[in-house]
């Protein structure tokens, strides 16, 4: 089967092959330079988008690619992402520098220097946009502690009972329990009994990335 991080990788290697940026190949094929960027590759709701097949047509007839050959790059990127997922190092940061400015962009996908590495062993649960982040002080406990280290996920599908990360548009991040998400409000469920539980607008929340697994 193929994979929604499979099709988007081989369409960001086959503009590379090309000589061309994502938005470059989307705009040289008649299309929204921003139609491939990261952020459209997710819904608002966090569903996965797919690119449509007339898009995929566009690029290649610009690049000269055969369908043939771009299953077969799609089929060397589901390869690549299995046989790579239990080795590669992702990208480490310090919960409290998470708040900072210039570390992410405004869809929650790392950027920036000052980054850290640390390699995920779970090969079931990482995609290409996970990164880590280290808990710093006890405001998460008795479930996170000081010092364990959370791999988020940015593009993974929100459910309610998740446990996730959010960032607000204050520069607060915070670890919880997605209690509810609509299109107008967000409320969270504190993971320390000691914290109250939080609710937000939705106008307020600049990223909210779930948790896939913790080291503890």
């Amino acid at each position: 089967m193929i994979s929604h991080d499979a099709i988007w990788i081989a369409i960001d290697k086959l503009a590379e092959s090309s000589g061309f940026s994502t938005s470059g190949l989307a705009r040289k094929a008649g299309l929204d330079p921003t139609a491939f960027n990261r952020s459209k590759r997710i819904s608002p709701e966090g569903k996965p988008r797919w690119p449509s097949t007339e898009s995929i047509a566009k690029i290649l007839s610009v690049t000269e690619t055969t369908m043939t050959d771009f299953i077969g790059l799609v089929e060397l990127r589901e390869v690549t992402i299995k046989t790579r997922s239990a080795i590669r190092p992702i990208p480490l940061l310090g919960l409290a520098q998470a708040g900072r400015d210039g570390y992410f962009d405004d869809s929650g996908f790392p950027v920036g220097s000052g980054w850290d590495e640390v390699r995920f062993p779970d090969t079931q649960a990482i995609d290409d946009h996970a990164y880590a982040l280290e808990i710093q002080g006890d405001s998460m406990q008795p479930l996170y502690r000081d010092g364990d280290v959370i791999v988020v996920s940015p593009t993974a599908q929100l459910r309610k009972g998740d446990r996730v990360v959010v960032r607000t548009r204050t520069g607060e991040v915070m670890a919880k329990e997605l209690a509810r998400k609509t299109a107008q409000k967000i409320e969270l469920k504190s993971l320390n009994p000691a914290h109250d539980a939080r609710t937000f607008a939705a106008s307020d929340i600049v990223w909210i990335a779930r948790i896939l697994w913790v080291s503890q």
